[in-house]
């Protein structure tokens, strides 16, 4: 017959490594969210907006905190094992990577406060193209995170290196734009300083796509070459 101990302590379990997960899941939102604020403080010119997600970098900072100390917390008392444990370990590298993800935001929304304070140079053609596309990166990788659905982080991991090619794009365009008149090197250093930051949020998309492939099949693709591996092979 069942020990109905053993059953409580089975549940309070899968309560707590749920709990975790949406806290995950919270912080993948607030991201997102503080994202597309700061681009549209850049491409808008609004102050106000690129304000608000600079204080909002704190929340995010307190949601990692929390978040960690689950997840330690997990691993010290309830000592998970398979699954579970690349679970633990999924949730601990994915909240480091969205907190980084936050701080490349807040970087975009002071670049856009100064950019907003100076004369208007070109800058919104270089980088809408550039930040719609990390902006759909990000909630591609959320998605496949919430679902932990490994086919479809295979397919985001591969957008990275269509957001690499941007960016070195941008940046001729930049190099070129500095070398036509010295006077627009300070802006446009502005600007390549949210261009590398749009890249670095593509970069830890890509962490999570992985992290995601490891949680399912178990094998750490990291610094290999996934599209050459035949994930369902043990």
């Amino acid at each position: 017959m069942p020990n109905q101990n053993d059953h409580h302590i089975s549940h309070r379990y899968d309560q707590e490594l749920e709990a975790l997960r949406d806290d995950v899941l919270n912080m993948g939102s607030k991201v997102e969210e503080q994202i597309e604020n700061a681009v549209r403080a850049l491409t808008e010119g609004n102050n106000d907006m690129a304000e608000t997600t600079i204080r909002e970098d704190h929340a995010l900072n307190a949601m990692e905190v929390a978040a960690d100390e689950k997840a330690v917390s997990l691993l010290a008392r309830r000592t998970p094992a398979a699954r579970d444990l690349r679970f633990v370990m999924t949730a601990i590298k994915t909240i480091t990577d969205l907190e980084r993800m936050g701080d490349e935001a807040e970087k975009i929304a002071r670049m856009a406060q100064q950019l907003n304070s100076t004369k208007p140079i070109k800058r919104h053609t270089a980088l809408t193209s550039m930040s719609e596309a990390v902006r759909n990166q990000t909630r591609q990788a959320l998605d496949c995170l919430a679902s932990m659905d490994a086919d479809v982080a295979l397919r985001v991991h591969g957008q990275d290196e269509k957001v690499d090619e941007m960016f070195e794009g941008i940046f001729r365009e930049l190099l070129t734009y500095m070398m036509e008149d010295s006077r627009n090197i300070s802006s446009t250093i502005d600007i390549l300083f949210v261009a590398k930051a749009l890249e670095r949020i593509g970069d830890h998309c890509k962490n999570i796509t992985e992290y995601v492939i490891y949680m399912v099949h178990g094998k750490d693709v990291r610094h290999t070459d996934v599209d050459s591996l035949d994930l369902d092979t043990p």
